[in-house]
């Protein structure tokens, strides 16, 4: 049975929790999941992210852009959003960093929150192209 390993990451109380999510084919795929949680006291959004994967043959690919699977999502004290995706499958293994962009409501503050680094691994020796 898949057991994930989740890794987490706290930047000025936004917590981000990821892990590896199993893919139910063999597309060639590695799927991921990551929980974004608002622990600080001022309402947030999230406004793009800047995701990196690199393999273990040092190829890079990117994710960045606006939003989140098409949402900016507005979290209140307290409040998560949870969302999947998939990376392109490597010749074994990658990692997936980066981080993701916020405003705090308050006093309009932008920050880039680090992402904590996911290692990715797949059978698959297939590149993709990332959604």
């Amino acid at each position: 049975m898949f057991e994930p390993d989740f890794v987490t990451s706290d930047t000025h109380d936004i917590v981000i929790c990821a892990c590896q999510a199993m893919m139910e084919d063999d597309s060639g795929l590695c799927g991921y999941y990551m929980r974004i949680e608002n622990n600080s006291n001022d309402k947030i959004q999230l406004l793009s992210k800047n995701f990196n994967i690199t393999d273990d043959q040092g190829n890079r690919y990117f994710d960045f852009g606006f939003g989140f699977k098409g949402e900016l999502p507005e979290l209140n004290p307290g409040e998560y959003f949870e969302f999947e995706n998939v990376a392109p499958a490597f010749a074994g293994s990658a990692v997936l960093y980066g981080s993701c962009r916020i405003v705090k409501e308050k006093n309009n503050q932008v920050e880039d929150i680090a992402l904590p680094a996911l290692e990715l691994f797949s059978n698959q020796t297939k590149h993709f192209i990332l959604n």
